[in-house]
């Protein structure tokens, strides 16, 4: 058996009621990848974060190495070896690549002299194959090489052993396949790593070993070739999960949407739509995928006339409606999930009934004769809402931000698709859910297209495009790179596309 290099015994950590971790057990060899699942508020990030010495765990112990670790800060954690990757880089992007990595390091950057860490860099760029330019500026970076950024700053601060959180979340398939070359690269020269994802055929590639953890605690601990995904996650959930749908065939031959040629002002030029055109049959699902940052945003944003075009036309079941206000657009069938259901899709502070009403609250039975609002009729939707899409707490007097992530998406679905929308747009609808809740919004968007909807989504989680799509279209830096049929070509092609070679194997030109 490997030697034990870390081990976690016993450890608790509240925040005041909520017991995160419950007196949970955790051990890592060395030489191998163990990765940590478990659905949303299982405790994982909280975990390693225990580890990493952002958290001060109250009750159990840390050993490194044999020796018990006193961690108070991350500080504390990277002298003894310790290095973590967060899903959201801890990046300046302003200054340049060797900046970021030697920041933390020293206490006055300009009085520094480069030329010893460059050379450290640089060798250690060249003994795992990175290809960066120490010189460049972050916010220029790709956010494949911002990532091995973040490797080589562990790597620089002596890392042996590296907690990876979420890493591919926002990569293309050949940016994933060159980091798990990467990963065992690590792994060769003798460091451990703790990988934490929801991605389990990432695990099964990956990982030696896995730890499931549910609501604080541990359930199993197993050696990842001896179980089958399905096993997996249904360790996870408690129950079996579906990977795979059954999705109708598309039979309509009318459109519902037609986009054509639409630009539009993006944050920046990478987003800035140019010469977008699609169109959606009834009854169908339109996947867009594309790495983040690449127009998908102002494309949902275009759509939902909150973000007014500069060329093009946009038709809505025959009828041009490229100036129509977002508020008919609502009215005329549009149903909208938008990427950030904190800021965009609900008010934090209403209750839930409330937020189920938000696009049609002037209108009967929640009111009449345009100026008498019934409460007990909100309430009343409310009940039936919370129940049949499965909101917890089952309290529509609850305000929406009271709920998790997960509940919280549930009652922007909720609201969205009650009303039999025409088109749904919907955006990133499952970021952030586990494996349970993703599930409940994928079965959910497909009924609507099997009650003839035409369905937009607008995704960076290739999987979920792949899974429930009809067709797919990938966008970089605004433009359409192509369109496939899930199924009918390989990921190294859409990796392509979704890195900007068109599927005749041409660059984007501006």
């Amino acid at each position: 058996m490997q030697d034990i290099v870390l081990e976690m015994k016993g450890v608790t950590k509240r925040f005041g009621s909520l017991v995160a971790n419950d007196s949970v057990d955790f051990d890592l060899r060395k030489g191998e990848v163990h990765a940590l699942l478990g659905e949303n508020g299982a405790g994982k990030t909280t975990l390693m974060n225990c580890l990493y010495g952002i958290y001060r765990q109250e009750e159990g112990d840390i050993f490194y190495k044999g020796q018990k670790l006193e961690l108070n800060n991350p500080k504390d954690a990277i002298k003894v070896g310790i290095g973590m990757v967060h899903q959201h880089f801890m990046l300046v992007p302003v200054m340049t690549v060797l900046e970021n990595i030697i920041l933390g390091q020293t206490d006055n950057l300009k009085k520094i002299d480069f030329k010893t860490p460059r050379k450290k860099v640089q060798e250690l760029c060249d003994t795992y194959g990175f290809q960066l330019d120490l010189d460049a500026k972050i916010a220029d970076l790709s956010v494949g090489a911002q990532q091995k950024v973040e490797l080589v700053k562990a790597l620089y601060r002596g890392a042996d052993v590296l907690i990876l959180d979420e890493p591919t979340a926002v990569l293309t398939p050949n940016e994933v396949n060159e980091l798990f070359v990467i990963l065992k690269q690590f792994i060769e020269q003798g460091k451990s790593i703790i990988l934490i994802s929801h991605k389990l055929w990432e695990v099964k590639r990956l990982s030696n070993r896995c730890t499931v953890l549910r609501s604080g605690k541990v359930v199993q601990t197993v050696n990842t070739d001896e179980v089958e995904e399905t096993d997996m996650a249904a360790m996870m959930v408690g129950k079996k999960v579906t990977f795979s749908y059954e999705k109708t065939p598309v039979t309509n031959t009318d459109n519902i949407l037609e986009v054509d040629s639409i630009c539009a002002k993006g944050l920046n030029l990478a987003s800035t739509l140019k010469k977008v055109s699609f169109s959606i049959k009834r009854g169908e699902i339109l996947g867009v995928a594309g790495v983040d940052g690449n127009g998908q945003f102002e494309l949902g944003e275009s759509l939902m006339g909150l973000t007014p075009l500069t060329e093009g036309k946009i038709s809505f079941d025959g009828k041009d409606i490229s100036t129509m206000p977002t508020r008919e657009r609502i009215e005329n069938g549009f149903a909208y999930i938008p990427e950030d259901r904190m800021t965009q899709g609900l008010v934090m502070d209403f209750s839930l009934s409330e937020n189920y009403v938000l696009n049609k609250y002037e209108h009967e039975p929640y009111t009449t004769h345009k100026v008498v609002f019934h409460s007990k009729a909100v309430e009343s939707h409310g009940e039936v809402l919370t129940e049949e899409y499965d909101v917890r707490p089952r309290n529509p007097k609850a305000f929406a931000k009271s709920l998790s992530g997960g509940n919280q998406q549930k009652v922007i679905l909720a609201r969205e698709l009650s009303s039999d929308p025409k088109i749904i747009i919907a955006m990133h609808p499952t970021r952030g859910l586990d494996i349970g809740a993703s599930e409940f919004v994928h079965h959910k968007l497909l009924t609507a297209k099997e009650n003839g909807s035409g369905v937009l989504v607008i995704s960076a989680d290739l999987d979920e495009i792949l899974a429930i799509a009809d067709r797919v279209i990938v966008i970089n830096e605004g433009k359409i790179m192509g369109e496939f049929v899930p199924g009918e070509i390989d990921l190294s092609e859409i990796g392509l596309m979704m890195g900007g070679i068109s599927r005749n194997g041409e660059e984007v030109q501006e």
